[in-house]
């Protein structure tokens, strides 16, 4: 095939592409700059796609003997990850800025121009598998190595993505493999860090990136009950199930710590509890997509326009909200609610996830991911949480 590798500068990427070479594939390496102001350089392990990393990049595709080149898809990342990253955030919701990158950047930008371009697929390198399913039509799958899978990142691709995706990386059983074959291969970034946390933030200051970006304002934090216990400087700066900074003078009654039970942004208020308070047993997700089929019983909603909530058309799934995240055991069923959301203002679904045990710290902005046994079904942004078994504490956050 004709092969794009996504070349970010690291180490997986650069065994990624050497591995498409070695397979026979015609392989062109791009990096992709995200950056109007590139010239900032990493901090410690910190951030990605600096000139550091587009240089790095380079010298691996020039060590494998393949075409290299830098495609700038600022705009587009400043437009769809950053921008969006800012206006969740002053919605109060919390965002994924990964997620959405792999969405909107390196598996629809991206693939759209590689596509336009001649290419067959885009080579990356993710830690997960895609696979052809046995009902036609491709799967996406944890990789092999669990402690690095990046199948939930990875939630969003489409069924049409899916078949232009080439993943080398999905068999290898640990990174300590890799970066041992990258130092075989004479790649320098053999032992180059990982990058961590949000790469247009590469200090690890949020709070302090989003003032800048946010006008915050004062306000005040309240208990459940609505009693006042102190103030903030901006509602839009919390998350919840956040425990720190909260400086709030009055104690708890219990003498326990208090966490952030729900964001209030019409108010500007922040409410805090109880850590008990933090678990939640039903999830309602907004905008949903499948990676590669649907399920039998969602494809019977979507088609047929079921009645809303139907149990005969649950399935069983594991539901996870973090990257690294313990899946839980859980039923989910899509509803047809009223809403913005439908095309033309008809109906749209929203996935309805009820937990088997309940999950702490689920924030509204989160992408909630469905698993079958190591497959992924497919995503949705959370919307509201509710405890069941106390909705006198139930969050519509």
């Amino acid at each position: 095939m004709r092969v794009l590798a996504a070349m970010s500068g690291g180490v997986d990427s650069a065994v990624a592409a050497a591995r498409a070479v070695d397979a026979g594939h015609e392989v062109t390496g791009v990096h992709l700059a995200l950056s109007r102001t590139p010239g900032t350089l990493r901090t410690g392990s910190r951030g990605c796609c600096t000139i550091e990393d587009s240089r790095d990049a380079w010298r691996a595709a020039d060590l494998l003997g393949i075409p290299y080149y830098v495609w700038d898809f600022s705009e587009r990342f400043q437009a769809d990850v950053v921008d969006d990253f800012v206006a969740e955030y002053a919605a109060g919701r919390t965002p994924n800025p990964c997620l959405r990158c792999n969405e909107k950047i390196k598996f629809a930008a991206l693939l759209e121009k590689a596509l336009a371009l001649g290419f067959d697929a885009v080579c990356t390198g993710h830690y997960a598998k895609v696979v052809d399913g046995a009902g036609g039509g491709r799967e996406l799958h944890r990789a092999a190595d669990w402690a690095k899978d990046q199948s939930y990142v990875l939630g969003v691709l489409t069924a049409e993505q899916l078949e232009h995706v080439l993943l080398p990386l999905a068999e290898t059983p640990s990174k300590a493999e890799v970066r041992a074959e990258a130092a075989r291969r004479g790649l320098s970034v053999a032992q180059k860090p990982d990058s961590h946390d949000i790469c247009f933030i590469p200090d690890g200051d949020t709070r302090g990136w989003l003032a800048e970006r946010i006008e915050l304002a004062e306000g005040e934090i309240k208990d459940v009950e609505g009693n006042v216990l102190g103030t903030h400087p901006g509602a839009n700066a919390f998350t919840v199930g956040q425990r720190k900074g909260l400086r709030i003078g009055t104690p708890a009654p219990d003498g326990k710590p208090r966490f952030v039970l729900e964001i209030r942004p019409k108010t500007n208020e922040v409410v805090v509890g109880p850590e008990a308070m933090l678990a939640v047993d039903e999830l309602r997700g907004i905008r949903p997509t499948w990676a590669g089929r649907p399920v039998p019983e969602a494809a019977e909603l979507l088609r047929d326009g079921r009645a809303a909530g139907e149990a005969s058309l649950s399935f069983p799934v594991l539901a996870q909200v973090r990257a690294h995240g313990d899946p839980v055991p859980a039923r989910a069923l899509l509803e047809l609610v009223e809403g913005p959301d439908g095309p033309d203002g008809a109906p749209a679904p929203e996935l309805v996830v009820r937990l088997d045990e309940p999950m702490r710290g689920v924030a509204p902005g989160q992408s909630l991911v469905l698993y079958q046994g190591t497959r992924v079904l497919g995503q949705a942004t959370i919307d509201r949480a509710h405890s069941l078994a106390r909705p006198d504490v139930a969050a519509s956050r």
